[in-house]
């Protein structure tokens, strides 16, 4: 709908320069794909757990693998292209960067925190289960990150609450 070319992997690794990784599966990145993608392309993963990008069994393919820089490797293959991995196919946004910004982990922290808060204060009352944090916590936090930004936004009137709130799913 954006314009953009949705293929399979299998395809998309004989044309694309960048491969990021989001999904959380296991060597969605996978051998045959990084055999037949061009030479220079680039790979990372930013989903989950390390095995995203099938870096692993990669090495089994490698006849030179070269460090460029900190969080940036080349790996010259067995097939003469080279392939360069980013974060050692870790998580890149975390092993790369270094952490996410405070910008970011402000706003965990603030939902850790007040998630605590509600448990503490509802000792007893809970059952030992998981439980969502109940949405006027979120909308808290919300708040006070957006007046933290010098940020102002509208308030819903009560007659927009009372017509969102009639909606049955």
């Amino acid at each position: 709908m954006e314009g953009y070319r949705v293929m399979p992997i299998a395809e998309a690794a004989l044309v694309g320069d960048i491969f990021l990784t989001v999904t959380g599966d296991k060597h969605v990145v996978d051998i045959p794909h990084i055999l037949s993608m061009k030479d220079g392309a680039m790979v990372a993963n930013a989903g989950h757990f390390n095995w995203e990008v099938n870096v692993p069994d990669m090495k089994d393919y490698a006849v030179e693998i070269k460090q460029i820089r900190p969080y940036l490797e080349e790996y010259k293959l067995n097939n003469g292209k080279s392939v360069y991995v980013l974060a050692e196919g870790r998580l890149v946004n975390l092993g790369a960067a270094e952490g996410h910004p405070a910008s970011v982990m402000d706003m965990s922290f603030a939902n850790q925190a007040l998630g605590m808060e509600y448990i503490v204060k509802n000792r007893g009352k809970l059952e030992c289960k998981l439980h969502t944090l109940p949405e006027s916590i979120d909308y808290e936090i919300a708040s006070l990150k957006l007046e933290a930004m010098g940020i102002k936004i509208d308030t819903l009137t009560p007659e927009q609450e009372e017509y969102l709130n009639s909606w049955q799913i």
